[in-house]
């Protein structure tokens, strides 16, 4: 009996804004709540940068992004 293939998924994660921010690594950006970060959606974010967002660590002291 053959086995079966492993499930893997190359779909890019996706984040939404959860709270509004300026994106100051962006030129000034603007993200409200709701909005799909980054946008384009195709931009190159360091993993770096992500992390930032995601948690404490930047200067509004809270997570701004979520993945979705």
């Amino acid at each position: 009996m053959p086995r079966a293939k492993k499930a893997t998924t190359d779909a890019p994660i996706k984040y939404e804004a959860i709270q509004d921010f300026v994106d100051l690594e962006d030129g000034g950006k603007v993200y409200f709540a709701g909005d799909r970060y980054p946008s384009p959606a195709n931009k190159k974010i360091s993993e770096e940068r992500l992390e930032s967002l995601l948690s404490k660590n930047n200067k509004r002291k809270s997570a701004v992004i979520k993945e979705i």
